[in-house]
């Protein structure tokens, strides 16, 4: 990583730094890289270390393209829920949740029992990860009616991280969080990645899949089953519709119903062998 050492480094250093990265990242990553240096330099800038924040001064450069996000189909979708049925995986509960509601893997990691309703089986999405703890939108604190196998999935979930607790001792340390570690401390994006292409490689799906696919999964599923665009938009806390065809233009369909109900549908008639 490129490193201010003094207050008198040109900005034609991190142009040309930033230059070099082009070359192997993707613009989208060096957007990222050049927002965390800009952050640094910042802090750096308060407390009198430099004159001035050369990451203000430079552009960004085109990267390379990155890897076009893609879905699941339903039957890599059943497998997936098969898959996790018959194993122990820690994040099952994680991967159900994330591909039968559409939440953004962010908001996941945020989520609290005390946002969980598994009686009435809902869950409310208020916060998430990202940098104030807010949601995306406004529009994305929503509250969800889960499907069924999502809410079993969540009460094994409870029941294994009361064991864990009762293992860590005063080892644990509360946070509430429905996902965590085996400590209780919360999750990173690249745990959960890692733990989830542990869970398609089981199924043999391969490990070319990211967390945040089980959303455009979601979005993919209900939209070839009919599920209106209005809905869909709604389930995923997208301010409008156009939003919710921008991001998933590729997963959209034409589309009619509502999300729990229509993949409860989905499931039970994937699972009913045709006569």
């Amino acid at each position: 990583m490129w490193r201010t050492r003094s207050p008198l480094v040109p900005a034609d250093h991190l142009d040309d730094w930033l230059d070099e990265r082009a070359e192997e990242l993707s613009t989208r990553s060096l957007r990222l890289i050049h927002q965390i240096v800009e952050r640094a330099i910042r802090q750096a800038q308060a407390r009198d270390k430099v004159r001035r924040n050369v990451a203000s001064l430079v552009d960004i450069p085109e990267g390379q393209e990155g890897r076009p996000s893609k879905a699941m189909t339903l039957g890599q979708a059943v497998t997936l829920l098969q898959t996790i049925e018959s194993g122990s995986h820690r994040l099952a509960a994680y991967v159900v949740l994330s591909l039968l509601s559409g939440v953004r893997t962010e908001e996941a990691r945020a989520i609290t029992w005390d946002e969980v309703d598994l009686t009435a089986g809902t869950v409310a999405v208020y916060r998430s990860v990202r940098v104030k703890g807010d949601t995306k939108t406004r529009k994305s604190r929503r509250v969800l009616k889960l499907p069924t196998k999502a809410v079993q999935a969540l009460r094994q979930h409870h029941a294994r991280q009361a064991a864990e607790r009762l293992a860590a001792g005063e080892k644990w340390q509360e946070h509430d969080l429905v996902f965590c570690r085996e400590d209780g401390t919360p999750l990173n994006r690249w745990h959960v990645r890692k733990e989830f292409q542990k869970i398609t490689r089981a199924a043999r799906l391969g490990a070319a899949w990211t967390p945040r696919e089980l959303r455009h999964s979601f979005v993919s599923i209900l939209s070839a089953h009919d599920v209106r665009l209005e809905d869909i938009s709604d389930l995923v806390g997208h301010s409008s519709t156009a939003v919710t065809e921008t991001v998933y233009r590729h997963e959209i369909r034409p589309a009619l119903t509502k999300g729990a109900t229509a993949m409860n549908r989905i499931l039970k008639a994937k699972a009913t062998p045709s006569a």
